[in-house]
């Protein structure tokens, strides 16, 4: 319980606190935290867990916030925004900034101080998905597919630079905003993507972390400086993404693979709130990567079984988001959705053309994945063999494993 009430409370505990202290305070209000849910800990275990576990945590981390203002004589210190009205009336100001309106809101504004164009790019992301959203640096580490201790440096040195140039937690304005806006969505669209695929290994899909990126998107396009195009797109993606979680597993914890999931159980409430979302990302001049994601889900869901899927259309939007995201990635996609239209020797060919395919192939699993499958299909046993088993070797996840030995089973 403490795990899942972290995922879904430090984040916004340590917005409100950060809010507080101030930017150049920001370990300051993690170590509050950290006691907060060490407190929970020591005293649930001996006594009933209270009704509402996520206020109790709330109300310790205000206590604490409110002992360690009591204990300082210079309120500068502190906030600079606050700073008079703590001086002032320190309970009434920290009641106020716990408000469920002003918890969001701190986190909306938490959110763009991580994302600080003065900040390197990785160092935005780094910082905003530990701070805002509780991951630990080897999640991080996975989601941006580097190593734990580059992510610790990037985090130590992103935490100096607030707490050296004393950040303000604002939300700003004009061409600003656009210049952080962009980080805002990508740092959304990895945490979402953490929960679609985890890191876990025992855990394939994160719930809680998809259901985080949404809210905090959700926040963001409520407010004047995040009601953007973009931010609808990628809204209308987690919506139609999130619509099909319960026909991804089966009762084994198993992988079922799209082409046979029962979409009947694909949630049409979601799927209606992410063409609700997409209309609206049509209006405004704005064409990003996330408008041609979204559209890509939307004829997965359009289509009534995954062999009616119009896959000329997906091949003509995977071009265009190629022409907009040129990754590794697209390009294996890409790749996918040729083989659907049965031409698997391009298939084949269009992987191996990748840029960096051989040390992709060395080092994820997917690669492996999709290029064993695609010989499998092509009738090449042995190379199928070859490469179903180095992509076994590479991932960590079991409902993965399992799924490639099934493959390898079949050939």
């Amino acid at each position: 319980m403490v795990d899942h009430l972290f995922r879904h409370e430090a984040g916004r505990i340590t917005a409100v606190l950060t809010r507080i202290f101030g930017t150049h305070n920001i370990n300051m209000a993690e170590d509050v935290v950290q006691e907060a849910f060490l407190q929970a800990t020591q005293t649930w275990p001996y006594s009933n867990v209270p009704d509402n576990p996520a206020a109790w945590l709330m109300q310790v981390a205000k206590n604490k916030a409110l002992d360690i203002i009591r204990r300082q004589q210079n309120f500068q210190q502190f906030s600079r925004e606050l700073a008079s009205q703590l001086q002032q009336e320190t309970v009434h100001t920290l009641e106020q900034f716990f408000l469920d309106h002003e918890i969001a809101d701190s986190q909306l504004r938490m959110i763009f101080a991580c994302c600080h164009p003065a900040l390197k790019a990785e160092d935005q992301v780094a910082l905003t998905l530990k701070v805002v959203s509780g991951f630990s640096a080897a999640e991080i580490a996975k989601a941006l597919v580097t190593h734990e201790s580059t992510i610790q440096k990037r985090l130590y040195r992103a935490k100096q630079f607030l707490r050296n140039n004393h950040i303000p937690l604002d939300i700003p304005s004009g061409q600003e905003l656009f210049s952080r806006l962009s980080m805002v969505h990508t740092v959304l669209y990895l945490l979402f993507n953490e929960g679609y695929n985890s890191s876990k290994a025992d855990e394939l899909i994160r719930k809680d972390c998809c259901v985080e990126a949404m809210r905090l998107a959700l926040i963001l396009s409520g407010h004047p400086a995040g009601r953007q195009p973009a931010t609808f797109a990628l809204l209308s993606l987690m919506c139609f993404q999130a619509s099909r979680f319960e026909s991804r597993m089966n009762a084994d914890n198993d992988i079922i693979p799209l082409p046979d999931q029962d979409r009947t159980k694909w949630d049409k409430d979601l799927i209606n709130q992410g063409y609700h979302f997409l209309n609206h990302s049509s209006q405004g001049d704005q064409f990003t990567v996330y408008h041609i994601e979204s559209a890509i889900a939307a004829e997965h869901c359009l289509a009534p079984s995954f062999k009616e899927t119009n896959w000329p259309r997906m091949l003509h939007l995977y071009d265009l988001l190629l022409q907009q995201n040129p990754s590794p990635v697209v390009n294996l996609n890409r790749a996918l959705v040729i083989a659907r239209l049965g031409q698997i020797d391009k298939a084949i060919s269009e992987v191996w053309n990748i840029h960096g395919i051989e040390d992709l192939l060395a080092s994820h699993y997917i690669y492996s994945a999709v290029l064993g499958d695609l010989y499998l299909r092509q009738g090449d046993q042995v190379k199928a063999k070859k490469y179903l088993e180095q992509a076994c070797g590479l991932t960590n996840s079991i409902a993965e494993k399992n799924l490639i030995q099934k493959k390898l089973a079949e050939k």
